[in-house]
């Protein structure tokens, strides 16, 4: 059965390029990112894994551990890091998970359909410390993922975990937010004292709480 949002992201042991992981106690209290690239040796998910390194701090200022996975063998992962740092400029700073019989691609739901058998698509996971599945977005082989778009969806999840508010179209870091249509008018004026800006009686507009 494919995972959900909301569902309890599965826990799994597995071989890293940093050594072996209990996925539950790797992640401990921290938020994670986890995503599948389709091949070691391949040029959008060498380009992907680079880039993921050069934004580790960001992920790190937010609580949030990364790891990447793929079908291939743990061999191969280490052989494929010296071509990922002679072409990115960038020595890989977190785990990338070997996982050739494919046991937690099946477990994640990471294997395309309509596709190859053996590949992992790029698949995207953002779990929760509570271990909750809060994002999944899967992207073709061919098109490498936007992780700004990543990073700024993971700003909106953790805000919104925090208090009773919705991020708009586009919104990021900073911008105002929404008053969820949920909260009554009086318990908005308990929440947020400053007061908003109302467009009408469902779209109440706040600064970020957090600024």
């Amino acid at each position: 059965m494919a995972l959900k949002l909301g569902d309890k992201a599965p826990n799994f042991k597995a071989q890293t390029t940093q050594g072996s992981i209990d996925f539950y106690e790797w992640m401990g209290n921290d938020w994670a990112l986890l995503f599948s690239h389709p091949a070691d040796f391949t040029p959008v998910c060498t380009t992907e894994l680079g880039c993921v390194a050069k934004m580790k701090r960001e992920f790190d200022r937010r609580g949030v551990k990364v790891i990447g996975l793929s079908v291939d063998t743990l061999t191969n992962h280490k052989k494929w890091l010296k071509d990922i740092e002679d072409t990115q400029q960038v020595t890989l700073n977190y785990p990338v998970i070997a996982d050739p019989k494919r046991e937690v691609a099946d477990l994640y739901g990471m294997i395309h359909t309509n596709g190859d058998l053996l590949t992992t698509g790029r698949s995207v996971y953002v779990i929760d410390a509570n271990k909750k599945v809060r994002l999944i977005i899967s992207y073709p082989e061919s098109t490498g993922r936007n992780f700004d778009e990543i990073l700024r969806a993971i700003d909106s999840l953790q805000l919104t975990s925090d208090y009773e508010v919705a991020t708009p179209v586009n919104w990021t870091r900073g911008q105002d937010v929404m008053i969820l249509p949920s909260v009554s008018k009086e318990l908005a004026m308990k929440r947020f004292p400053m007061g908003w800006t109302e467009q009408n009686s469902y779209i109440r507009l706040v600064p970020d709480p957090r600024r």
